[in-house]
């Protein structure tokens, strides 16, 4: 029932007045707190919120149907491998979970990739909170917290970026995530839903344990190719531009911790308890760091070099993104704890070199 990889190995007992009861090694009962089920539980920030809504007395529940995502990152809660497409399956899942509330991060998420097939993200992303939305009426669940993105404003006119800033995605998948918060907006006005998206900025980092981290195949993301580079796995690192209006010349992006992140779910998950309505949180640290101070700050966290190349710029790249998150500190009492640069790239680089180091392991024993 629960994943394999767990180190204290606990069965169902039985399910009562929406908590649960398990029997640990040791034969003693224990009792865990209500259900969330975690669409994309298996993914990058949907792990992390897993760990911390575990780590809050709640029973995450992971739904996932592992295109992107790592069963080896399901550690916190029940697993359950499914596509959101599946009604069946999904109905299932929920009459015998029971969960109070829903964390929907299942989508796909590279923007560059939406420009060039478009329909891939507006079929997916959509399809997937319909039929969430969907199955949650059916089994009474009115609760949900949305992982949206900062993509939903296109070029800034001006920073930082408050949330009512214009709505103007310039790719596929800011739009699919726009049209994925309207549709909550409907569904609250017109069912009782209540609802929380949260706008990232750019997440970071990894569990400072070293349980969990960024895998994406192919990475895209700038500090995990950068720590890439630094592990000798590719040979440098591209520079898109080094003639933006900035300090150094590169782009300014708006880095956080992906453990901050997953505070912001759990202090979401507390507000949608206390009241209704659709609410909409950036969150980012406010400030920022260009391209080049992310590499010369890996240099400094790894002690190692990193070769880098400059290319053209890509279109649609603003020079600068970033944050006003006052809305979420004010309102979830939200505020970032691991917003040092160096700190998140350090965190980033322990899961790196742990996932190399299983990788060797595990390639020792192999027959």
């Amino acid at each position: 029932y629960y994943n394999s990889r767990r180190s204290l190995a606990i069965r169902e007992m039985s399910v009562k007045d929406n908590l649960v009861l398990f029997e640990d090694d040791c034969g003693q009962l224990r009792k865990m707190g209500p259900r969330i089920l975690v669409t994309g539980g298996a993914g990058y920030i949907g792990s992390h919120a897993c760990k911390a809504l575990a780590g809050a007395g709640f029973v995450p529940v992971t739904y996932d149907n592992l295109s992107h995502g790592h069963e080896s990152a399901v550690r916190w809660g029940p697993f359950e491998c499914g596509d959101l497409a599946n009604a069946a399956q999904l109905d299932e899942v929920i009459e015998r979970h029971r969960p109070v509330a829903v964390m929907h991060f299942a989508a796909f998420i590279e923007a560059r990739e939406s420009i060039i097939n478009p329909a891939k993200y507006y079929e997916n992303n959509l399809n997937s909170m319909l039929g969430l939305l969907a199955a949650m009426r059916r089994g009474g669940i009115d609760r949900i917290v949305f992982s949206s993105t900062a993509a939903v404003y296109g070029i800034p006119e001006k920073v930082p970026i408050d949330e009512g800033h214009p709505l103007l995605p310039i790719s596929a998948y800011g739009s699919s995530k726009l049209m994925c918060e309207r549709i909550l907006e409907d569904y609250v006005a017109a069912y009782g839903l209540r609802a929380i998206s949260l706008r990232y900025f750019n997440a970071a980092g990894a569990d400072p344990g070293g349980d969990i981290g960024e895998s994406h195949e192919p990475e895209t993301h700038l500090i995990p190719i950068v720590l890439e580079a630094a592990a000798g796995r590719r040979p440098f690192v591209v520079i898109y531009g080094d003639q933006y209006e900035t300090r150094d010349g590169t782009c300014i992006r708006d880095y956080v911790h992906v453990n901050d992140l997953a505070d912001a779910h759990l202090l979401a998950l507390h507000r949608l308890e206390l009241g209704s309505g659709a609410h909409v949180y950036n969150l980012g640290q406010g400030s920022g760091f260009t391209v080049r101070e992310v590499i010369k700050a890996a240099q400094r966290v790894t002690g190692r070099p990193i070769a880098t190349r400059v290319q053209n710029p890509r279109s649609g790249d603003p020079p600068v993104l970033l944050a006003d998150a006052r809305r979420a500190i004010r309102d979830l009492g939200w505020h970032p704890l691991r917003g040092d640069l160096d700190v998140q790239i350090a965190d980033a680089w322990k899961w790196a070199q742990m996932q190399l180091e299983r990788q060797e392991r595990a390639e020792r024993i192999a027959p």
